[in-house]
């Protein structure tokens, strides 16, 4: 899902770092609003780790192949945290691995880590449920569970969404339109066995948290 550079024409390079550099200033500033930031920097530096790595990792799934994502893993936990912390695992897979490129760059962290934002937008709806008590604690599990696996399927679905009209939309000329559009929507059924997968790792890591760290999801809170 990353964009090498050469897909894309220098206008949407332009307007990616644009989109992103907006991204990133309204993330700090929301970053700066937050009780815990000195619990919650490094969490972020954790998760930026994990998705530096899960990002390398290929999985085959006919006819393709496909690689972690976990956006909207990273969004749930994080919070706005997510966006600046997917620039930087982006700006290093870059240098260090050639994955991705440095003038896709803003493109890029657009389309992975907007998905992560609202993804947390997602999550956080679970705030609005009733505080848990003997009456409402199994609803709120359940409902949790729902929001875990909309965020972690649903990041990973517009992801993939933006990165498909991205590419069908800018296919260069000298290259088999017709072949490139065909494969490019195949893809889309292997996101979406990826999705399915995400969605429900997001559901058994966030439930795991739920019960034995439940403070490591406070960034998903209201306490901006």
């Amino acid at each position: 899902m990353h964009i090498p550079d050469g897909f894309l024409p220098p206008n949407i390079c332009l307007a990616g770092y644009a989109l992103t550099g907006g991204v990133t200033w309204y993330s700090l500033r929301e970053i700066k609003r937050d009780n815990y930031t000195q619990a919650n920097i490094p969490k972020a530096s954790l998760l930026t780790a994990a998705f530096f790595v899960a990002s390398l990792i290929h999985i085959p799934i006919p006819p393709t192949s496909v690689h972690l994502i976990f956006n909207g893993l990273m969004g749930a936990v994080l919070g706005f945290y997510a966006f600046p912390a997917i620039l930087i695992g982006l700006f290093f897979q870059a240098v260090m691995f050639q994955h991705g490129g440095m003038s896709t760059l803003g493109v890029n962290a657009i389309v992975i880590g907007a998905p992560a934002i609202a993804a947390h937008l997602i999550f956080k709806q679970r705030d609005k449920l009733p505080l848990a008590s003997d009456r409402f604690l199994r609803k709120k599990q359940a409902v949790t569970k729902i929001l875990s696996f909309a965020a972690g399927a649903g990041a990973l679905l517009l992801s993939a969404t933006m990165f498909a009209v991205l590419l069908v939309t800018n296919i260069s000329p000298d290259m088999d339109v017709n072949a490139e559009r065909t494969a490019i929507l195949i893809s889309m059924g292997s996101y979406a066995i990826q999705a399915a997968i995400e969605g429900v790792f997001c559901v058994m890591l966030i439930s795991f948290l739920e019960q034995v760290k439940p403070e490591l999801l406070r960034s998903s809170s209201n306490n901006y």
